[in-house]
């Protein structure tokens, strides 16, 4: 039976996610709510939507089943446990939480309530990511010891203005943003993949000198002026895997963003900006192509006229060659995506979870292998690179 689901947050990404809830067989009515309740009206009217609540509050004492949170980054964890604790399940943008308080608090909340959790890391099913986890599961690695995931994306291409159309005036103080606090998009992508977790870690940060007031601890609202940096974990089982979180850095973030390399005692595979290798002790083999996300909407879609330019491709590109999507519903079939392919399968493992009653890909266990790594790193990088033990919230119950 289709659930109905309330969109919180109308900004950026909220519509390419409210349209694909609307497509879904397994969806019912969606409402909006936002901050700036012109936001939440204006979505409404270009979909329509069911209608708009005024508060947050409000939505939650309605009679939405579910709620989506597509707020800022920093705000995840408490509006994902009063959500639950009214009843609620649960979809919420990255990161899970910012703190480890945080993210125990959703753990509990899930396992008392027993409602649908899910993080929406797109990484999870980034074609490399999809890639990496089939060799692992044939083996093909062999024995895998090593992996690295990569986040770089540059505040002059397009964050610049992301901030400012979320922060309003005071939009500087919450630019500064910790890098390793939003850490999923270069974990996820290696964890979704390989099935361990992180167990240490020791971590080093840049301070910024760009010297426009963003990254400067004087008006970041998390005290914080790493606009860069470097983390290397340890991980149950033997190995380690190293991740990169860049704000600064001299790469086309526009045509891939997040990127990874898995290395195993029989085979490694290597991705830069344009290009992808599977490769074995005989010799290299290009996979770009399999990789390769097509894209779905036009980069002018009057849709996007809120986007900078340099953030559209997050929102067109569709999936790649290597996506199974045989799973999912005929209404995606040309239905706008996004993050490499990643929106179509992430929706549909939500709104499968809510209706089966089964755990979904990034339920909070994982979500929280995925986010509490990145806590604790930015800690030891506060720390000069004390490596610290990260803490691990275990399986889900079966």
């Amino acid at each position: 039976m289709p659930f109905s689901i309330g969109i919180v947050g109308a900004g950026q990404f909220a519509g390419s996610f409210a349209k694909l809830f609307q497509l879904h067989p397994g969806v019912g009515d969606i409402y909006a709510t936002d901050l700036l309740p012109e936001r939440a009206d204006g979505l409404v009217k270009q979909l329509g939507l069911a209608g708009s609540a005024a508060s947050y509050e409000e939505l939650l004492a309605g009679d939405v089943d579910a709620v989506a949170l597509f707020t800022q980054r920093w705000t995840h964890g408490p509006l994902v446990v009063q959500a639950l604790r009214a009843g609620k399940h649960v979809y919420s943008a990255v990161p899970m939480a910012v703190s480890l308080e945080e993210t125990e608090a959703i753990i509990e909340a899930v396992e008392e309530t027993g409602l649908t959790y899910m993080m929406g890391e797109t990484s999870h099913y980034n074609p490399a990511t999809v890639y990496a986890r089939g060799k692992i599961a044939a083996e093909g690695f062999g024995r895998l010891f090593y992996a690295e995931g990569d986040y770089v994306h540059d505040m002059d291409l397009g964050f610049y203005d992301a901030y400012k159309y979320s922060g309003g005036e005071r939009w500087k103080e919450t630019a500064s943003y910790p890098p390793l606090l939003y850490p999923t998009h270069s974990i996820g992508g290696i964890l979704g993949a390989w099935q361990t977790y992180a167990t240490s870690v020791s971590a080093v940060g840049v301070p910024d000198d760009r010297g426009d007031g963003v990254f400067d601890r004087g008006i970041s609202q998390f005290g914080n002026d790493f606009s860069n940096a470097t983390a290397l974990f340890e991980v149950a089982g033997g190995g380690s895997f190293r991740t990169n979180e860049f704000r600064r850095v001299g790469y086309p973030s526009h045509i891939r963003e997040s990127r990874f390399r898995f290395f195993g005692t029989e085979a490694s595979f290597e991705q830069l900006a344009t290009v992808s290798f599977w490769q074995d002790k005989t010799g290299v083999q290009d996979v770009s192509e399999h990789l390769q996300a097509v894209p779905t909407l036009a980069a002018d879609d009057p849709s996007l006229e809120n986007v900078a330019p340099a953030l559209r491709d997050a929102f067109i590109s569709g999936t790649a060659p290597v996506h199974d999507r045989s799973r999912l519903p005929r209404e995606f079939a040309h239905a706008p995506n996004g993050h490499e392919g990643s929106h179509h399968f992430l929706v549909d493992d939500f709104v499968n979870a809510v209706n089966e009653g089964t755990l979904p890909s990034v339920n909070a266990w994982v979500a929280a292998r995925y986010t509490v790594p990145g806590i604790v790193a930015h800690d030891s990088a506060r720390r000069d690179g004390e490596r610290l033990t990260v803490p691990d919230f275990g399986d889900p119950p079966r």
